[in-house]
């Protein structure tokens, strides 16, 4: 969250294209467990695939056993990657020796720390007049033009966007009949605050942390603060039940959320974001049932502070072979992006006030895709309002709240691909990104701002080098799904001196040129390695 005075936790830091921490860089958290990913082993062509998974897992034991570790066997994450756990916590000088004798070890490929990510908000009704960034772009610069939308579509409920968060709040009367059950991936008791590690209940017990939490070394690093029900005020951003007289609209009136637990107190692990991310879109997880609701649009508002690692590369990659778009945000530290958001095949989201300028708080770069309303602190109003609980701690009633940040960009760009897919059910996440770079409005300009580059911190106006092709325009995102992928003009949006509603963007899709026969013989020779993972 942005909070004044916040101190920023460091979680990782990493050179382009290196997959590991460099040995001087040292972590505010300690840090007990890697995820480290073996390198491949030649296969003998009989070995079934149990055989192969067997041996497998005892290379990943002989790894542990390397580095002094007694805990349980190694649990896989993903593709002949595993999650190897030490005795004890590390940090400092002892965590750079730990990923030296990993990374040097004869069977790994790479390795980094399972840090503790941080969800990307800011803390701080009833009615859609609330909801100034769904209306008309001719009242306010930035909104999403949802009202002319609707007469194209209003979601289909079929639709189903995965909500990977704080959990949600099921008794929220503005989300009854919207949600699916989902499943609760915090995997550690300690920070999982409702007694119990992965189950299915997605339920958000709150994810306060209190002066007591910090008395325990566990907790190092972690900020005192009330729960945020972030994953509850997404969830409305994207399904809040419309036309029920009472809250507020979802952009979606008919889809259902499925709600994927993976933070708790003081953040989320990041292998259990990136078992949440493949369960998500309908992939196989060790000893997590299967995903009866697969999602084609995933909603990912965690960041951190290194650039994007092999870990959720590999991850995005899969699920992108899946069909699974992940949507992410930008990030809010007024800087450069940092994973997830610098990864490649998301869709990045940055965040613009009212009036279309850059928020002060929103991260930019060349990955971002475009921008979408984020919400500015002052005046209230100008916040994004969406489901809550009045709780601070456990959950009390539930009611409705103002918030800012990109944590609310990315889930109104993940609703309008949601709205995009029940008009066209085949768009692939690469055609999906490019409509939505192609209807994209220009951006707006102001004398009042200076122009976004590097070191500027305040409210400033978009470049396409900074915030993407535009603004997200949802109505002619929707009017834009009839036509043809391959007749999306290529052309870059340019700047308005006015809050325009006129269409702009370029078909800048972000998968074009990969190499599809390399990712499909990748693709199989994936599925021999690792079975239960398609």
């Amino acid at each position: 969250m942005l909070q004044p005075g916040m101190r920023r936790i460091i979680l990782a830091c990493a050179l382009l294209g290196l997959t590991a921490l460099p040995a001087h860089v040292t972590l505010a958290q300690p840090v007990q467990s890697f995820i480290v990913k073996l390198k491949m082993a030649a296969t003998p062509i009989l070995e079934t695939p149990q055989a192969l998974q067997q041996r497998e897992q005892q290379r990943a034991l002989g790894v542990a056993r390397d580095m002094g570790s007694t805990q349980p066997s190694p649990e896989p994450v993903g593709t002949r990657a595993h999650l190897i756990r030490l005795d004890a916590a590390v940090h400092g000088a002892g965590l750079s020796q730990a990923l030296k004798r990993l990374r040097q070890h004869p069977d790994v490929e790479w390795a980094e720390p399972n840090v503790r990510l941080k969800r990307m908000a800011v803390p701080n009704d009833p009615g859609f007049s609330a909801q100034w960034h769904l209306q008309a772009p001719a009242s306010f610069a930035s909104g999403l033009n949802m009202p002319l939308a609707w007469d194209k579509t209003t979601g289909a409920s079929t639709a189903t966007v995965a909500v990977l968060d704080t959990g949600v709040s099921f008794s929220h009367p503005d989300l009854a009949g919207r949600l699916h059950a989902g499943y609760d991936f915090v995997s550690e008791v300690a920070y999982s605050n409702d007694g119990s590690g992965r189950d299915t209940d997605p339920t958000d017990p709150g994810d306060w942390v209190n002066s007591t939490d910090l008395k325990s070394p566990l907790y190092s690093g972690c900020l005192i603060e009330d729960s945020s029900w972030h994953g509850t005020f997404i969830a409305g951003q994207i399904v809040a039940s419309a036309n029920n007289s009472q809250g507020v609209a979802g952009i979606n009136w008919n889809a259902k959320v499925l709600p994927v637990r993976v933070s708790g107190k003081c953040g989320a692990l990041l292998s259990d974001i990136l078992d949440a991310m493949r369960w998500s879109a309908g992939l196989s997880v060790t000893g997590v049932p299967a995903n009866p609701n697969p999602a084609k649009i995933i909603n990912l508002s965690f960041g951190g502070d290194t650039a994007c690692t092999k870990s959720y590369q590999d991850t995005i990659d899969e699920i992108g072979r899946a069909g699974a778009l992940l949507v992410v945000a930008a990030g809010n530290n007024s800087g450069a992006l940092a994973r997830p958001a610098d990864c490649s095949g998301v869709l990045a989201v940055g965040a613009v006030q009212a009036d279309g300028a850059k928020t002060y708080y929103s991260d930019f770069g060349s990955n971002v895709a475009l921008v979408a309303p984020g919400g500015d602190s002052s005046p209230q109003t100008l916040r994004l309002y969406s489901t809550s609980n009045s709780g601070t701690q456990g959950p009390l009633t539930d009611n409705y709240d103002y918030k800012i940040g990109t944590s609310f960009s990315a889930p109104l760009a993940a609703a309008v691909a949601s709205l995009m897919l029940s008009v066209d059910g085949t768009l692939t996440p690469a055609q999906l990104i490019a409509k939505m770079k192609a209807s994209a409005r220009p951006f707006a300009s102001s004398g009042a701002y200076p122009q976004c580059s590097t070191g500027v911190t305040v409210a400033c106006n978009c470049t396409t080098s900074t915030c993407g092709v535009g603004m997200l325009d949802e109505n002619a995102a929707a009017a834009l799904v009839a036509t043809p992928v391959s007749s999306v003009p290529s052309t870059t949006a340019t700047t308005a001196t006015t809050s325009s509603s006129g269409g702009g963007g370029g078909a800048n899709g972000l998968w074009a040129g990969l190499g599809l026969w390399a990712l499909a013989l990748l693709a199989l020779w994936s599925s021999r390695q690792r079975p239960a993972i398609k």
